[in-house]
């Protein structure tokens, strides 16, 4: 069987054992578990060239597209502080990807799975803002959350789920067309279904620190993949 290409927005590092400059690198681990999914990974090069932001073109053979984790969306487009000491790994090229990206995806209906920064981005391209830095880090955090109604795109059976947090940063004002499907104990967004004409689901934790050993991250994948699939 054909695996269905997962494009995959690389992020910029300025240092790799492996290499003698700067890279751009994906998560192994996110790699694995979209692979171990069905899917075939694939990353692409970020850029805010007009030839780099044609997603139409960049896109053709694609049939999915992971929105990643990384460093922070730089405030200012969201109206936060930028000055804020917490913030880290800003990069302009990096945003002007993700944000492009992540709009043609909703707008085209491109099957689409946003993973921490990933949602972020895409709560920010629907109008949403972002706390810039959480008064409790949910870094290194392991924790158990309830599904709402309506979060059966996530594939993950009804109840509680238990999931693997790190980030500092979280959804303030809520984008437009998102439904928030989860929220931790302390009210932080866990997982959001996107209104698009396509399937597209966001969470705040990362999947590819438990798939292996956790069934309900395996569904939320192996979903994301046969909505790629077709």
């Amino acid at each position: 069987m054909t695996r269905p290409r997962i494009a995959v927005l690389g992020r910029f590092t300025e240092s790799a054992s492996a290499l003698r400059y700067r890279g751009v690198v994906s998560s192994r681990a996110l790699l694995e578990a979209i692979w171990e999914a069905g899917g075939d990974p694939v990353t692409l090069l970020p850029g805010d060239s007009a030839d780099a932001l044609d997603w139409a073109a960049r896109l053709a053979g694609f049939d999915g597209v992971l929105l990643a984790g990384g460093g922070d969306l730089d405030p200012r487009h969201y109206g936060g502080d930028h000055e804020h000491e917490s913030v880290y790994d800003v990069d302009p090229v990096q945003d002007a990807a993700d944000l492009s990206l992540t709009a043609y995806c909703l707008k085209h209906g491109i099957p689409t799975l946003a993973v921490c920064r990933g949602l972020h981005v895409v709560n920010v391209v629907r109008g949403g803002t972002l706390v810039v830095d959480m008064p409790v880090h949910h870094r290194h955090v392991v924790q158990q959350v309830a599904l709402d109604d309506g979060s059966d795109p996530l594939g993950i059976p009804a109840g509680a789920v238990t999931i693997s947090c790190y980030h500092h940063q979280a959804i303030e004002r809520l984008g437009e067309g998102l439904q928030v499907v989860a929220r931790a104990d302390d009210g932080t967004v866990e997982a959001v279904v996107i209104d698009s004409p396509g399937w597209a689901v966001g969470v705040q934790w990362h999947p590819e620190d438990t798939w292996s050993e956790d069934p309900d991250q395996r569904a939320l994948l192996r979903r994301f993949v046969a909505a790629s699939a077709g």
